[in-house]
């Protein structure tokens, strides 16, 4: 039992933690109120509405690992 402990700190002791800067593409899907589809464009572009759904990664590209 004390050789299975002993491993299992060796073993933990070996591996590190590193962090990195990951570069995420998500398509969501916003909503907003609006009289027609060119006043909706508008409010969207300038930020106005809301996310209806979280939606879902498309791409994810790892930019910078940090290795402290």
């Amino acid at each position: 039992m004390l050789m299975k402990m002993e491993l299992k700190t060796k073993t933990a002791n070996k591996l590190r933690l590193f962090h990195a800067r990951m570069l995420v593409t998500r398509l969501e899907e916003w909503c907003v109120e609006a009289a027609s589809a060119e006043e909706a464009s508008a409010l969207l572009a300038s930020g106005a509405g809301h996310r209806c759904t979280p939606g879902e990664s498309v791409q994810v590209e790892l930019e910078t690992l940090l290795d402290d």
